[in-house]
């Protein structure tokens, strides 16, 4: 299509009725006259190997449309909107050569939020598709070809590049990195979808996806550390917020029970990714179900969370998962930790709950197994396990998570119970004991705790209760028993009343 032509079209196109929003929608005016006479200055383009598909909303028909860097005619063909915001989606290291599935539900959920959007699918499948160590030693070639795209598409359409928001799986997200290293100017954003580890984890920031790829780079690690003792995804944070959605691994639905499933019908290589793609869903989560938006919280480490200690809001302690995430931006890295369901949406509601527990013995090998159902103004909960990540002491306040699906409302009780008997607490006592060769009577088991008071504190709402047990002179639990706790008027005071739900 020469120029003359173009002109044309871009005529008819106008003449036939576009209203005034929609020719904002394609390139016009100004854009044109870039397009057509700054195409191709100052850079030789022909040598680029990757491939740019540009999924429109516009093309109704679905026919691939590719944009070809130095190309002008090709933005005009492929109707790109010089006004909105460009998604560029990049797929990582691949060992069937196919583009996989994911990727389509992804353009489908970003153009569901944001209609006239240009979102641009990376293709480097024959990069990719080699050994991993190969495709490895291709990703900062292909960074450079996508920094090169975005160079031209600055260059000729001025988008703002505070608008455009590459999204990397696997090993495309150090190509995002690479791409964000080699561009000429910051792009706005980077989200890391689980970057590969193998010959990532501990290299240089000039080696692998690093914060100062773009104004904001955030990251969700979901495959650290393997079901089968084999991770895939990157442990070390790479970004300016690090997500660890239930510690980084052991995904909801991805646990051993699948796995042995799924080597009784063959399908091992569905398990292994299970976790490693998990990142991709929560983060279309997040664009599909902002009604049910998960919450993230800042926390040292994995253990840290599942104590239940890290759910507070202030001072930007707490944001949003994945699309709609508060950009905040540090000199050092924030690790942020949430759990989850196992299918979308992945929303769950976490509480703190600290209880002290009095007893005359102390707490030996094996913690009580202990429940409770929470009551709420709405709805009440199912019997939910309390997670215990060590060992808990006697005669000290603990601190453990709890995390429900539903969301039950302000709290009104809670249901403690201790699983098990105090015949079977005694018999395991005694098998514990021939299995290690102790002396039974030289270690007493505890067989009764008194707890007076639960505090619960819950993250999602950001408030704090005390629960009393209903009976002041019967405050003691044993196994195979429960208690009731009613709120109480001595709690903590409501220092800070800020709710996400707002």
């Amino acid at each position: 299509m020469n120029s003359f032509t173009l002109c044309i079209s871009l005529l008819s196109l106008l003449s036939a009725g576009f209203s005034e929003k929609s020719s904002k929608d394609a390139i016009t005016g100004k854009a044109v006259q870039n397009v057509l006479h700054k195409e191709n200055i100052g850079r030789d383009y022909s040598n680029i190997q990757t491939k740019f598909n540009l999924q429109s909303s516009k093309n109704t028909d679905e026919k691939e449309c590719d944009i070809i860097a130095g190309v002008g005619e090709s933005l005009v063909e492929c109707s790109f909107n010089t006004t909105s915001k460009t998604f560029i989606i990049i797929h990582g290291w691949t060992t069937t050569g196919l583009m996989e599935s994911w990727i389509n539900g992804m353009v489908k959920a970003l153009q569901k939020q944001e209609v006239h959007a240009n979102v641009i699918v990376v293709n480097w499948l024959e990069r990719a598709h080699q050994l991993y160590t190969v495709a490895v030693n291709n990703s900062e070639a292909v960074g450079r070809e996508i920094a090169m795209l975005v160079d031209w598409l600055q260059q000729v359409t001025e988008i703002p590049l505070q608008k455009v928001h590459m999204i990397g799986y696997s090993l495309g997200a150090h190509v995002a990195g690479f791409a964000g290293k080699a561009a000429k100017n910051k792009i706005g954003r980077i989200t890391g979808l689980d970057p590969a580890g193998p010959l990532f984890e501990g290299a240089a920031p000039d080696k692998r996806l690093s914060p100062d790829d773009a104004d904001f780079v955030d990251v969700l690690h979901t495959f650290v550390y393997g079901t089968l003792g084999v991770s895939i995804g990157i442990e070390q944070p790479v970004g300016h917020i690090d997500v660890y959605p239930n510690g980084g691994s052991f995904q909801p639905g991805c646990g051993l029970h699948d796995v042995i499933n799924a080597i009784a019908y063959g399908n091992i290589g569905n398990v292994v990714y299970c976790e490693h793609e998990r990142s991709v869903h929560l983060f279309v989560d997040s664009i599909l179900h902002q009604d049910k938006q998960s919450v993230m919280y800042r926390c040292p480490d994995t253990k840290t969370f599942e104590k239940g200690m890290c759910l507070s809001c202030r001072r930007n302690r707490c944001n949003k998962l994945g699309y709609n995430v508060n950009k905040i931006r540090s000199k050092r890295s924030n690790r942020m930790y949430l759990k989850t369901r196992a299918d979308m949406p992945f929303k769950v509601f976490h509480y703190q709950l600290k209880i002290h527990l009095f007893s005359a013995e102390e707490i030996q090998d094996s913690n009580p197994k202990l429940y409770v159902n929470l009551y709420g103004t709405s709805d009440d909960s199912k019997k939910t396990s309390i997670e215990m990540p060590e060992q808990v002491v006697a005669n000290r306040t603990n601190s453990f998570l709890v995390y429900l699906e539903d969301d039950i409302g302000d709290l009104l009780g809670i249901k403690l119970m201790w699983e098990g008997s105090s015949s079977t607490w005694s018999l395991w006592s005694q098998f514990r004991s021939f299995w290690t060769g102790s002396d039974s009577t030289a270690t007493k088991e505890v067989k009764e705790l008194e707890i007076r008071k639960i505090r619960v504190k819950s993250g999602e709402m950001q408030k704090k209760y005390t629960f009393c047990a209903t009976n002041r002179s019967a405050t003691k639990i044993s196994p195979g028993n429960e208690m009731l706790f009613i709120k109480c008027l001595d709690g903590w005071p409501i220092k800070n009343k800020t709710s996400l739900h707002s």
